[in-house]
């Protein structure tokens, strides 16, 4: 009996180190994808992208959520929409947005919609690593519509 109940302890103090490594592994991981994100997320800013959405728009929350937290906050980001969610600011009526998301590049290029890390490396030359294709792959729905017309 005793030695069931060592055996049986043995094995869950082994599954408890074992959960516990793996969890800190995902840690670290996190930390290096979301240094990595802000690193991208700079890049497209010196490369003259921009990004315009607004605050109620899903598929920008997306986009944001796609970047992480710190990414999200380092990214080229032009809010269009009005504090009360009524009207467009009047820097995206002059440049002409009339859909959420739309990246601009510095060559004068636009696309709609949730873009994936991938398509913005693309379109800016930033560097891109195998941890934020993995990322980027894993976020982006591709089956549901990706943008939002701006009404007015």
């Amino acid at each position: 009996m005793n030695k069931t109940i060592g055996i049986i302890l043995g094995f869950l103090i082994l599954a408890i180190v074992v959960l516990a490594s793996i969890g800190v592994f995902k840690s670290e991981k996190r930390v290096v994808i979301e240094g990595e994100l802000v690193a991208f997320a700079q890049c497209l800013e010196e490369k003259g992208a921009t990004f315009y959405g607004a605050f109620w728009c899903p598929h920008c929350q997306a986009q944001h959520r796609t970047f992480g937290k710190k990414g999200s906050d380092a990214l080229p980001y032009t809010e269009c929409s009005t504090p009360d969610g009524q009207g467009q600011t009047d820097v995206c009526k002059e440049a002409g947005i009339e859909s959420y998301p739309t990246w601009e590049f510095a060559d004068g290029a636009r696309v709609t919609g949730e873009q994936s890390i991938e398509t913005l490396a693309e379109k800016t030359g930033c560097p891109i690593t195998s941890n934020l294709l993995q990322e980027s792959e894993a976020e982006i729905n591709t089956e549901t519509p990706v943008n939002m017309e701006v009404t007015q």
